[in-house]
């Protein structure tokens, strides 16, 4: 049994479920968590993100259209899955603006990255959406491009709504927004109460 619209493509080969490449959108603010996430979900998808590698993958430029570039070649372009790790300030985030822009984007020959966002556990679901993110989803998870999702209770269950996000990827890319403008800076954060 598989998500509805897809292949069961998360099924069993040679008795290991399938493992996706997936992009992972986070910011250093919350790297306990982002670790934490990693440690106990790690084995259920192949990681990609910026700064797997400390400083030495890092994109020393202020020009976006050039940074969006090599997010998009360097890590993008090589997962088919991008999940937003999403934390009290992540909405305010500049490289977050940046790479959900890159996951979303389309071409002739290639398909957009599937969009998924998870509630990082210190929300306590006060969480603002990026932008970008909210503009490709609605409530309910109904009828849009991204799905939005608390911190998964188990493996399956993150499987089984990666596996969702990499099906609309061919179901619903026509439901994509992504003509706005990438940010140039960081924004102020909108839970009361929190800098960064």
């Amino acid at each position: 049994m598989g998500y509805p619209g897809s292949t069961p493509s998360w099924q069993t080969i040679f008795n290991q479920p399938v493992r996706r490449k997936v992009f992972l959108s986070h910011s250093h603010i919350h790297e306990r968590e982002n670790a934490a996430f990693l440690r106990d979900f790690g084995d259920v998808f192949i990681a990609k993100q910026l700064g797997i590698f400390g400083n030495e993958d890092f994109i020393n430029s202020t020009d976006t259209n050039y940074v969006m570039q090599c997010v998009r070649s360097r890590y993008v372009q090589d997962s088919t899955v991008t999940i937003v790790l999403i934390g009290s300030c992540v909405h305010s985030r500049r490289y977050i603006d940046l790479e959900i822009k890159a996951s979303l984007r389309q071409g002739a020959d290639s398909l957009p990255n599937g969009l998924l966002g998870i509630t990082l556990p210190s929300t306590n679901g006060n969480a603002v959406l990026p932008e970008r993110f909210e503009q490709n989803w609605k409530q309910w998870n109904s009828n849009c491009y991204a799905h939005f999702q608390p911190y998964p209770a188990s493996k399956e269950q993150l499987r089984i709504w990666i596996e969702g996000a990499y099906a609309r990827r061919r179901t619903h890319s026509h439901l994509i927004s992504n003509s706005r403008d990438m940010w140039g800076y960081n924004r102020e954060c909108r839970i009361h109460g929190v800098t960064h």
